[in-house]
C-alpha cells in the first residue's frame, strides 16, 4: 500500500466530505483498489505516461459503419484498419452503453455494452489493435436507470442518490447550459418531487454530496481501465457538483474529485489518463489542469483539456482572411497544460468558449455564416432570463465552405488549411470521422430526430461509405486522401510531439505561422505557414530567427519541393490556402 498516496486521497476526501467521513471513505477506496488489483482482466498499464507524435484520435461512434449481419463495433474495427491502418492509434468511441436519448448520452447501465452494438468482446477486439478512451458520463444518468427506478420507489441507498434541492435553495446564480427546465417532477413511492436535471428531463444528474456516488463511480474509472480504457473522458463534468446560492459550475469540489480520481489511477497502477469535457470560456477551462507544474506544464488535475476556444477561433480566422487573433491567443497558451485540439465533434461548436478571446460582432458573423451554410444554433439560458448563442450544429466543412455556391477546388484547400490549424499546434489531435471526407451536413435528420445535433452524426452504410472515400474525382475522397496524406506526414515528424515547443512568428495577417521543435531530436524543427486567406502573394521569409537558419536549403514536407536557401532568405509563392510545412532539407 502507497500510504503516502492513500494520505493524499484521505485529505481530498476530507476537504468534501469533511473530516468524519474521510477515514472511512478512504478505507472503502482501498478496499476498492485492492478488488480491481486481483482481477485477472485488468491490462498491465504499469509504467510512464507517454504521449507521442503518434497518438492522432479518431472520434467515432460505435456504429457509423453498418454491414448486414455484423455487430458495428466489429464491422468498425474492419473498416479503420483497412481504411484508416497507420493513420490513427487511438479511437474514442462515443457512449457504447445503453441509451435512452440523447444518442447515447443518457445512460441506462454504465457496466453494459448496447446489444446494438455488438458486446464487450468487440471492444476488447479494438483495443487489442488500438488505445481507446471511454466516456464516462457521470454528471447524470438515464431515468431508465435501475438507480433511477430504485430512487422513485425509495429504496435505500438510491433516496439520496439524486438531487431533491429543499424549498429553501437559493437557484439566483446557477449557470444554465440549456434552455430546457432546470428540475423535473417525478412521482415517486413518497409522492411528487422535483429533481435535478441539468440537460434534460431524461438525464438526471447524480448527487455527489452522497458519498455512495462517489464510491460507485470510483469503482466505474477502475472498471473501464479494466477493459482497456487508455483515456477517460469526464463527460459535462464542470456541473458535478451542486451548493444552494452558488453558480453550480466549476466548483471546489468538482476539481477535487477529478484529483481524487486521477490520484485512484495513481495507486491503483495504471497509466489511464483523464480528460476533461468543458465547454466554458478559456480561463474556467484551462482550470481543469489543476495546479501546473512551470517545469514539466503537466497539472495535478486532468492530464488533457479539450481547446474548446480553437474551432470558433479558426472560423474567425477564415471568415475574415486574418490569422492575427488566433496568433495572439496561441502565444498566451505557453506551459498551461497538455490539450486535446479539436475542430469537429459529435455535439458542433461552441460559442461560450470564444467570448473574451472575439467580440461579438466577431461572434455574429460566426454565427451568420454558420446560418447561411444551412447550419443550426442551439442556446443556453441566462441568468436575467435571456438566451444566448451556446452552441452552432454543423459540420466544420459545411461551417468553412457555402454548400450551396461550391468551389471544389477553394473549398478543398480552405478545409485542409483549417485542419492543418489544428494538427500543428501542440496536444494531441482529435479528429471526427466527418471531417476525415468533408462531411456535409444532414438535413434529413434534424427533421427525423427534431434535434439540431443530428445534422451532424450521420451514419453509413458500409459499401456506401466505402464508395465515397474510393471515387478518385469526388471532393469527399480528395478531402480524405489529403487528410491521410496530412496525417502521415505529422505523425513521421518528431516535431509534433504533444510537449513540443510552439513559437509563434508575425510575418503578415494572412499567414498562420508557428515554429514547432523537439528539443530531443536533432535537426527537427519544422516551420509551419498556412495562408488562411484567397489571396494569391509572395512573401521572401527571413529565416534568422528561426531553428532553419543556416541551412543550405529546406524541404516541404507535403510536395518534398526544396527550396535553396541565400542569406538566410527563402522567397515562397502562396496561392489561396496554400500551406507549407518546412524542414531543413537532409
Amino acid at each position: 500500500m502507497n500510504s503516502e498516496a492513500y494520505q493524499e486521497i484521505n485529505h481530498l476526501l476530507e476537504s468534501v466530505y469533511g473530516t468524519r467521513r474521510a477515514d472511512q471513505l478512504t478505507a472503502k477506496i482501498q478496499e476498492i483498489v485492492a478488488k480491481h488489483a486481483c482481477s485477472s482482466v485488468l491490462p498491465n498499464q504499469a509504467g510512464p505516461v507517454a504521449l507521442t507524435e503518434k497518438d492522432v484520435i479518431l472520434i467515432t461512434y460505435g456504429d457509423i459503419v453498418r454491414e448486414e449481419g455484423r455487430a458495428p463495433l466489429a464491422t468498425l474495427n474492419d473498416f479503420v484498419t483497412s481504411h484508416l491502418k497507420g493513420t490513427f492509434n487511438t479511437i474514442h468511441i462515443l457512449p457504447f452503453y445503453p441509451y435512452s436519448s440523447d444518442d447515447g448520452f443518457s445512460v441506462i447501465d454504465y457496466r453494459k455494452i448496447d446489444p446494438a452494438l455488438g458486446t464487450w468482446e468487440d471492444i476488447e477486439g479494438l483495443g487489442a489493435k488500438y488505445k481507446l478512451m471511454f466516456d464516462a458520463v457521470i454528471n447524470h444518468i438515464s431515468k431508465e436507470s435501475e438507480w433511477f427506478q430504485k430512487f422513485l420507489l425509495d429504496r435505500a441507498p438510491y433516496t439520496d442518490w439524486f438531487i431533491v434541492p429543499l424549498h429553501d435553495w437559493d437557484f439566483s446564480k446557477v449557470v444554465r447550459p440549456r434552455t430546457s427546465p432546470l428540475l423535473s417532477d417525478f412521482m415517486t413511492f413518497g409522492g411528487l418531487k422535483q429533481v435535478w436535471t441539468t440537460f434534460s428531463n431524461d438525464q438526471i444528474d447524480l448527487n455527489y454530496a452522497s458519498p455512495d456516488v462517489l464510491l460507485e463511480i470510483v469503482d466505474l474509472m477502475l472498471f473501464y481501465a479494466s477493459k482497456g480504457a487508455s483515456l477517460v473522458r469526464l463527460d459535462a463534468i464542470a456541473y458535478l457538483w451542486k451548493e444552494s446560492g452558488t453558480p453550480c459550475i466549476h466548483l471546489p469540489q468538482t476539481h477535487q474529485i477529478i484529483r481524487l480520481i486521477r490520484k485512484v489511477f495513481e495507486v491503483s497502477g495504471i497509466n489511464t489518463l483523464i480528460i476533461t469535457e468543458t465547454n466554458v470560456p478559456h480561463d474556467d477551462n484551462i482550470s481543469y489542469f489543476g495546479y501546473v507544474d512551470p517545469q514539466t506544464g503537466m497539472g495535478n488535475e486532468a492530464h488533457l483539456v479539450y481547446q474548446f476556444p480553437l474551432a470558433p477561433l479558426v472560423l474567425h480566422t477564415f471568415i475574415t482572411g486574418n490569422a492575427k487573433k488566433i496568433l495572439n491567443w496561441v502565444e498566451t497558451l505557453g506551459q498551461q497544460g497538455l490539450f486535446f485540439n479539436f475542430l469537429a465533434s459529435h455535439d458542433g461548436i461552441g460559442i461560450m468558449p470564444a467570448r473574451g478571446l472575439l467580440n461579438e460582432e466577431e461572434i455574429k458573423a460566426i454565427v451568420d455564416q454558420v446560418i447561411a451554410n444551412g447550419g443550426k444554433v442551439s442556446y443556453k439560458s441566462n441568468l436575467d432570463g435571456s438566451q444566448t448563442v451556446y452552441e452552432l450544429n454543423t459540420t466544420f466543412f459545411d461551417a468553412l465552405n457555402a454548400p450551396y455556391s461550391p468551389s471544389a477546388e477553394l473549398d478543398l484547400a480552405r478545409f485542409m488549411a483549417s485542419q492543418a490549424i489544428m494538427l500543428s499546434l501542440a496536444g494531441v489531435p482529435g479528429i471526427y470521422y466527418l471531417s476525415l471526407f468533408g462531411g456535409s451536413n444532414n438535413h434529413k435528420a434534424v427533421q427525423k430526430t427534431g434535434r439540431n445535433r443530428s445534422i451532424n452524426r450521420q451514419k453509413f452504410r458500409l459499401p456506401e461509405l466505402a464508395q465515397m472515400i474510393g471515387q478518385s474525382n469526388s471532393l469527399k475522397s480528395r478531402v480524405f486522401k489529403a487528410y491521410e496524406h496530412m496525417l502521415a506526414i505529422r505523425t513521421s515528424e518528431s516535431a509534433f510531439n504533444p510537449h513540443s515547443a510552439q513559437k509563434v512568428i508575425y510575418l503578415d495577417d494572412r499567414l498562420f505561422v508557428l515554429e514547432r521543435n523537439n528539443d530531443e531530436t536533432a535537426n527537427s524543427a519544422v516551420l509551419v505557414m498556412i495562408n488562411v486567406s484567397d489571396e494569391n502573394f509572395e512573401i521572401r521569409l527571413d529565416l534568422k530567427d528561426t531553428r532553419l537558419a543556416g541551412s543550405g536549403s529546406v524541404r516541404e514536407l507535403f510536395s518534398g519541393n526544396i527550396f535553396e536557401i541565400g542569406d538566410n532568405f527563402v522567397d515562397l509563392n502562396f496561392g489561396p490556402y496554400q500551406l507549407y510545412w518546412l524542414k531543413v532539407s537532409g
